[in-house]
């Protein structure tokens, strides 16, 4: 006959698989130096399909948002104001939106309205293969493709940093 597994031994094992579960998470995150991978969806505004990799040869800010996120209410137009100080020839702002209901980001975005494209996931594929954990996260893209600044959460104190990260990027011109 066997005996009953304690409890301590079962709270042990559940912080272990918990504990492997989330390293294995954070495992998965894309960091700076790997090459991100393509994404492609339709534009939340119905103005066809955005894919990544036809910015190729720009630098490119991947930011993914929600309309629940709180500090999305503040990176949004943060954002597209960087992306009017740089030529839109070489810098590109490009966003991803993880709502479920495509309809409430676009009520969303009727109240804040930014020049930049917006996809929809609403499956939220793409957050899962690009490791997103937290609400807005961002990619700053380098011409090549290669992720050069992985950026988590944001505050307006954030722009100068953010604004040298790009400045950096476009003198690169490789």
């Amino acid at each position: 006959m066997t005996k009953p597994i304690p409890k301590t031994w079962r709270a042990l094992c559940a912080l272990g698989l918990l504990a492997a579960l989330l390293l294995a998470g954070a495992a998965g995150a894309l960091q700076q130096g790997q090459r991100a991978p393509d994404l492609k969806g339709n534009r939340l505004d119905g103005k066809g399909q955005l894919s990544l990799e036809a910015m190729r040869g720009k630098v490119v800010y991947l930011d993914f948002w929600a309309s629940w996120c709180k500090p999305c209410v503040v990176s949004l137009p943060a954002l597209d104001d960087l992306r009017k100080e740089f030529p839109a020839e070489d810098f590109a702002v490009f966003a991803v939106n993880v709502d479920r209901d495509p309809e409430v980001a676009r009520t969303f975005l009727s109240r804040r309205p930014v020049g930049y494209p917006s996809l929809a996931d609403p499956e939220g594929q793409l957050p899962v293969r690009f490791g997103v954990e937290t609400m807005p996260t961002s990619f700053l893209i380098d011409r090549n493709g290669v992720i050069r600044l992985v950026h988590r959460g944001f505050r307006k104190s954030d722009v100068p940093e953010l604004r040298a990260a790009i400045q950096e990027l476009l003198r690169d011109r490789r």
